[in-house]
């Protein structure tokens, strides 16, 4: 019995010896990042009690959500005043979309601490993912409590941006900024007050500060393009439309727009390569883009493609009265038959008479008149 008693107690003073080493086989396995073996590790641990959080937080580790919420749950129950370990569950709820059961361990979390920003800030977190307008409340509380708190920022600068209150968004931004001046999320809200507020001036300067921090989206190159195009500067404007292209090769739009602004450089090969490429992707009404499309080719002399292109955006919309002008004007150009010009005048004249157009074409009617008189006599 004596030598029962001895054997036990070699094995339990062995086993407690062991424990405090697979402890710290397991910290050393996750802090290497070899975390599946980390939480195998944990588990043959005596007191799990111990090892719940760290086994959770393992799981989190590798993505494996579910195992995590478990652990995290008997973590919180076994330490329900650990405001870390409530933490990290209350953000795996929310992130899982479990956002009622996230909201109530927040609630929790604000009963321990109610003054730290950031439990405010994640529960308006899950509280938007609900779509529940109090969330706001909780980005405020946020920022009453940490005026530096640059998320918290963000999202009551947004919130004043989308409802339009374009100066209350931008005190909230500077603010942000006074205390982190490279904010990019910042930059970009204060870019985009200023573009809706119609003040391309400083809409342009805060966008360009996004590209030369280094930024790049579909987004910043298409409004950086448009402001551009709001001071003439076309090359500039063909520039960010082009980076536009790199995230949507076959945005006909962009193609349209750089076709456009080489016509205002004049430089009309490139504008009708770009507009014909915007064409061949449309799947639409295409009567202002042939349209568009004849005109830069009357500037090369291409009359008789000119005059095909009009005829197609007329074919497009028979309403449109300007492509059927553009085919007049054209066939002006490239007829030489006076009367036959004289006949096409007045046909259109005698169908349109109340247009804007009517008094061009009198008046032409009239020169082409004299010229014939003029030819006659000699």
């Amino acid at each position: 019995m004596r030598l029962l008693f001895i054997l036990i107690s070699v094995l339990v003073g062995f086993n407690c010896d062991a424990q405090p080493a697979v402890l710290n086989t397991a910290d050393s396995l996750y802090s290497n990042g070899n975390y599946s073996k980390a939480i195998d590790t944990y588990k043959t641990y005596s007191n799990q009690d111990e090892v719940s959080a760290k086994i959770a937080k393992a799981y989190v580790a590798i993505g494996t959500y579910d195992s995590a919420l478990v652990y995290y749950k008997l973590a919180a129950e076994t330490e329900p005043k650990n405001g870390l370990v409530l933490y990290e569950y209350a953000r795996l709820l929310s992130k899982t979309k479990n956002f009622e059961a996230s909201i109530e361990v927040f609630d929790n979390l604000m009963n321990i601490d109610y003054r730290n920003p950031n439990y405010h800030y994640e529960m308006g977190l899950a509280l938007e993912r609900m779509k529940d307008t109090t969330a706001l409340n909780r980005f405020r509380s946020a920022y009453d409590l940490d005026q530096t708190h640059q998320k918290a920022i963000y999202k009551i600068a947004k919130h004043f941006l989308i409802k339009r209150k374009h100066e209350t968004s931008h005190r909230y931004i500077d603010k942000g900024l006074d205390s982190y001046e490279n904010n990019v999320e910042l930059i970009s809200l204060k870019a985009q007050n200023y573009y809706y507020q119609d003040d391309n001036h400083n809409a342009r300067a805060w966008f360009e500060k996004l590209i030369a921090m280094g930024e790049s989206s579909e987004f910043i190159h298409t409004k950086l393009s448009m402001l551009h195009a709001e001071f003439s500067d076309y090359e500039l404007a063909i520039e960010q439309r082009k980076l536009v292209l790199k995230y949507n090769a076959y945005s006909s739009e962009s193609m349209l727009l750089i076709g456009s602004f080489y016509n205002r450089l004049k430089d009309y090969e490139n504008a009708e390569k770009y507009i014909r490429q915007s064409l061949d992707l449309k799947d639409v009404p295409l009567d202002y883009e042939y349209q568009l499309l004849g005109t830069v080719l009357n500037r090369q002399d291409k009359h008789k493609e000119a005059i095909e292109a009009f005829q197609i955006s007329l074919n497009e919309n028979p309403d449109n009265i300007s492509s059927e002008f553009y085919i007049l004007s054209t066939k002006d150009k490239y007829y030489a038959d006076v009367d036959s010009k004289i006949k096409l005048y007045e046909d259109f004249r005698d169908k349109y008479p109340e247009t804007f157009y009517a008094k061009f074409v009198s008046r032409r009617i009239k020169e082409l008149k004299e010229e014939k008189f003029i030819n006659a006599e000699d």
